[in-house]
């Protein structure tokens, strides 16, 4: 089969479309003909094998994985003995390391939410995850409450606008300039542009706080937080070393201070969260939104539009 291949780390000249051996299946697997596949931010970093700290379980000098990508939807192959929730011929849409390829393998498979594209599923898995498991999980967001959601122009982004608002909350979201009507049209009830970060100064204002670029001050963004309200922090913060572990620690010391909560997270995906997702979706309470798209040949150029900070919602790749 054909895939995007890595043998070291670096940028996108790295990549190469290679002939590969397709992937084995379990017996609690399914094998999934890709169509399209997304490009995340997890991605990026681990093709440069940025931040240092996750080196120890992906490979030190080299990577012990050569194909990339997380994020697939495609048309089942072939079902392990174990399989019942799906079955050959169904189109799913889930989460497998590995998807930039012709071919997957993996365990988080589930039917397609109806009348979306291929494109559009692949969008969904990550990025949707974190933006539901941020708002529900993490936040305890509830109807009527006060969300303020920055980085809301991307992909967990976008999709935390529309969760929240499904959710009854009154959203506030922050983005850049070229991403406020995008923005805007999903649904937000007020958009800021994020340019000097007047927005900062709204002290004691949101029930809720979803940061999911990770790159301010958690002092900064706690100050925005009515007395009870929640901080959460998607993604590891800035820095190649140990500007994300203390952007971490930073929070969890100051969960501990007072009633307000600082909660960092990285979502995983899960079945079951890929069916709320799909119930969502197919109700019209959801709809990824999608910058562009790129053959699978054209994976490198992919990932400098995300690292360009200019994609508004997911970049995706077809396959």
């Amino acid at each position: 089969m054909r895939a995007i291949v890595r043998r070291r780390y670096g940028g996108p000249e790295v990549l190469a479309l290679e002939e590969v051996e397709p992937p084995s299946m379990a017996a609690d697997q399914v094998l999934v003909r890709v169509r399209a596949a997304s490009v995340n931010a997890h991605d990026w970093h681990m093709l440069r094998g940025l931040p240092y700290i996750a080196r120890p379980s992906e490979g030190w000098r080299t990577p012990k994985s050569s194909v990339l990508g997380i994020d697939a939807a495609g048309i089942v192959e072939a079902v392990g003995k174990d399989v019942t929730h799906v079955r050959a011929g169904d189109s799913v849409f889930g989460n497998r390391s590995g998807s930039w390829a012709e071919l997957v393998a993996g365990r988080t498979f589930v039917p397609m939410p109806s009348g979306l594209t291929f494109e559009q599923a692949a969008a969904v898995p990550v990025a949707a995850t974190t933006a539901l498991k941020a708002l529900r999980d993490k936040g305890n967001v509830v109807a009527g409450q006060r969300v303020l959601i920055t980085g809301a122009g991307g992909g967990v982004g976008t999709f935390a606008v529309q969760i929240a608002k499904a959710f009854g909350a009154t959203v506030t979201a922050v983005t850049s300039t070229a991403k406020v009507e995008a923005v805007r049209s999903i649904g937000a009830d007020e958009v800021i542009d994020h340019a000097g970060d007047a927005f900062l100064r709204a002290r004691g204002r949101y029930d809720l706080v979803v940061d999911a670029g990770g790159y301010r001050r958690v002092s900064a963004l706690g100050r925005l937080l009515a007395p009870e309200g929640t901080l959460v922090l998607v993604g590891p913060g800035s820095g190649d070393w140990l500007g994300p572990l203390l952007h971490i620690a930073s929070a969890v010391v100051r969960s501990r201070l007072g009633r307000r909560r600082l909660r960092p997270f990285l979502a995983s995906v899960s079945k079951d969260d890929l069916l709320v997702l799909k119930g969502l979706i197919e109700a019209g309470r959801v709809t990824p939104v999608i910058d562009r798209t790129y053959p699978l040949s054209e994976t490198a150029e992919a990932i400098r539009r995300l690292e360009s900070g200019r994609a508004i919602g997911k970049v995706v790749i077809t396959v």
